[in-house]
């Protein structure tokens, strides 16, 4: 573990997308303090610029050279540029309890066929013989040997973490690294299957490696900028991050590279100057197509006013077309829905003329009866002898009550003309009562008033009834009824001589039913107010009980973290123990040998052993307390280098913070300069 402090929050930088300011920024921030005396006696500084750009590459402080390098992917929130920080590509929910169910066909033939086939391949272009120095046939991708599978597994997580040593054995390497790579069906596979893989098990382990070939080329993928079009159609312009983290690092870089005795501020802006010109261009180079398309809508903008302006000069004519039009509209529908009735009652009275036709047929032939009985009354009154003024006076007789026939049937239509509108009108509103009873019973149904067993009826009838007649029948049935039958029978009319009533239409108290209905519109008011507090109360509790669990989740990932971290201690202090124990062990057999052959010459030299073991015990003092004493100015001299490195640290991310705000401040001040001269320009 490091003996550092925690390391202090990253700076989010907000991103610029105009890169052409960028190439007058000055360098006042761009400064670099002596680092003569930095390291104190080491006589050149290491650079601290990543390997590769792998996610694992890691800075790191090694003590010794045969300790062990800890890669760990960490799901720590992206310190990138943009409006959100992107999530690592690790950081995805915790896994499940039990175990997953692999949805691959691996017991398939033709699958294993494809997925072997596609690692063969990933292997041969990546040059696997030559790196591994291990060679593959044919039958690798179904029957492997363990080698085969042990360097197929260090090559593939190599081209993930390329810094990573293995040093221990594979059953012991893979489930922790399977654990950090978050590999989704790593509980499916065991200690005693990695130790001896092949057979039955191999589609498990087949499968492994098709996915660890599918995450290396993902992630190079991703390095190359095959995702950027992805991430610009999701609304997401990497363009200016990746353009800023090119010059971030070349400039570091290049300031790195800088000898630690040079002090010259001059010497550092010539050299990082022309990072700052390459960033200018291609932001320039990025830039250029958006103010194309700026020129263009700008182009395309003026056009529309001018259209604007000309079609505003021809807006109060526009308005009087519009109202118009409205009012055309207007006079459509109704004229629609007067047609539609209209049809209705076409169709109504088709049916009554067919019906008046056969009455009509009916009296043509009781007319030619009576015409043959007026044919033979006037035979028999000439026979009687009647004279011409008698005939006279009868026609003129006849003519008075023939002019009479005609005024009384000219009042008859006109009477008819004014019934058939009234009874025109009385339908439509009959109609429309119709409706609104059934729309009143149909909401009444759905908001579960009625009937009076409703759940919400609470034992009252809400439901209206329209008590009208069914209107004349005229079926060959009741062809020969009289008129006076038809009449009674008429819709429109509550019995033959009368109309409607109010009370004959609807039989149910209004006054009542409205009055029950706002009694229960305000008990279901209290209800819905009772239900959205108790609502709120239960989400509040929600959120409290998600910000816990929140809480005792991070507590959880911090307690396993120092559990991991407190295991490998022991791991280390175990091994360490083990050596001293084998070295005492060693040392013990010597010192007996040699005790045993200073007994044999006891008698002759006991004097020189005794001188020879004070002496002995005297140096073994002085190595003790030298030893301490170097110990312990090595623990002194570690912490001084360590706290050097937090303070140059610290010093980095001020000076970044400081060239941000530089940043900020030159943005907004050519956008200020911008305004200015696109107002004059407006002027």
């Amino acid at each position: 573990m490091s003996l550092a402090p925690g390391r202090p929050s990253q700076p989010v930088f907000q991103r610029s997308s105009s890169g052409d300011n960028l190439a007058v920024l000055g360098f006042s921030t761009v400064q670099r303090p002596s680092t003569a005396n930095f390291l104190g006696t080491m006589t050149g500084r290491k650079s601290y610029a990543p390997i590769t750009s792998t996610p694992a590459n890691q800075m790191q402080l090694s003590q010794e050279s045969t300790q062990r390098r800890s890669s760990v992917y960490s799901a720590r929130p992206s310190a990138g540029f943009g409006p959100a920080g992107h999530m690592s590509f690790f950081a995805t929910a915790p896994p499940q309890n039990g175990v997953p169910t692999d949805p691959r066909r691996l017991r398939d033939a033709s699958t294993r066929q494809q997925m072997g086939q596609e690692l063969m391949e990933f292997l041969t272009h990546r040059n696997f013989e030559m790196e591994m120095k291990h060679s593959l046939s044919h039958k690798t991708m179904t029957s492997p040997t363990q080698k085969d599978f042990n360097t197929m597994f260090q090559f593939l997580y190599h081209c993930i973490d390329p810094a990573y040593k293995f040093q221990k054995t594979i059953d012991a390497e893979v489930p922790p690294l399977l654990k950090q790579l978050r590999y989704p069906y790593e509980k499916n596979i065991t200690k005693s299957q990695l130790a001896a893989v092949g057979g039955n098990n191999w589609s498990t382990f087949l499968g492994l490696l098709h996915w660890m070939m599918q995450l290396c080329k993902m992630m190079e993928a991703y390095t190359t900028g095959g995702y950027d079009e992805a991430c610009i159609e999701a609304g997401y312009d990497v363009t200016a991050d990746r353009i800023t983290f090119q010059f971030l690092s070349d400039a570091y870089k290049e300031w790195l590279s800088i000898e630690d005795d040079d002090d010259d501020e001059e010497e550092a802006k010539r050299r990082i100057e022309p990072h700052v010109e390459a960033m200018a261009a291609r932001f320039d180079q990025a830039n250029q197509s958006n103010l194309e398309q700026i020129k263009a809508l700008e182009a395309e903008s003026k056009a529309l006013q001018e259209q604007i302006d000309e079609l505003s000069k021809s807006a109060p004519k526009l308005a009087k077309l519009d109202e118009t039009i409205k009012v055309l509209e207007e006079d459509r529908v109704k004229f629609e829905n007067y047609n539609q009735s209209m049809e209705s009652k076409v169709e109504k009275y088709h049916h009554r003329a067919d019906l008046l036709q056969q009455e009509i047929e009916k009296c043509e032939q009781e007319m030619r009866e009576a015409e043959d009985d007026r044919n033979e009354l006037q035979r028999r009154v000439d026979e009687q002898g009647i004279s011409v003024q008698d005939i006279d006076r009868m026609n003129n007789e006849r003519e008075r009550l023939q002019r009479g026939v005609e005024a009384t049937t000219q009042r008859l239509e006109e009477a008819k003309d004014r019934t058939s509108k009234k009874e025109a009108e009385t339908g439509g509103k009959l109609d429309e009562l119709e409706s609104f009873v059934q729309k009143y019973n149909s909401l009444g149904y759905q908001i579960g008033i009625i009937p009076a067993t409703a759940e919400n009826a609470y034992g009252y009838d809400y439901e209206l009834r329209l008590s009208v007649n069914q209107g004349p029948n005229f079926s060959a049935s009741q062809l020969g009824a009289s008129s006076q039958q038809m009449m009674e029978s008429d819709r429109l009319l509550a019995d033959a001589n009368n109309g409607y009533q109010p009370y004959h239409l609807l039989q149910s108290d209004l006054k009542a039913a409205k009055k029950a209905l706002q009694d229960l519109r305000k008990a279901i008011s209290e209800r819905r107010n009772a239900a959205l507090e108790d609502d709120m109360a239960k989400m509040d509790m929600l959120d409290k009980t998600k910000e816990a669990l929140d809480d005792k989740y991070a507590e959880m990932d911090a307690l396993g973290h120092r559990m991991r971290a407190a295991q490998e201690e022991f791991e280390k202090t175990k091994e360490i123990t083990n050596a001293q124990k084998m070295a005492s062990d060693a040392q013990i057999e010597r010192m007996e040998k040699e005790l045993g052959r200073m007994r044999a010459g006891l008698t002759e030299s006991v004097q020189l052993m005794e001188q020879r073991e004070m002496g002995t015990n005297l140096e073994y003092e002085q190595l003790t307390l030298r030893s301490s004493s170097l110990r312990e100015e090595l623990h002194t001299e570690l912490e001084r280098m360590l706290n050097d490195v937090i303070k140059f640290k610290i010093h980095i991310q001020g000076s970044l913070e400081a060239y941000e705000e530089f940043v900020a401040q030159e943005v907004e001040r050519e956008c200020e300069e911008q305004e200015v001269q696109a107002d004059e320009m407006e002027e």
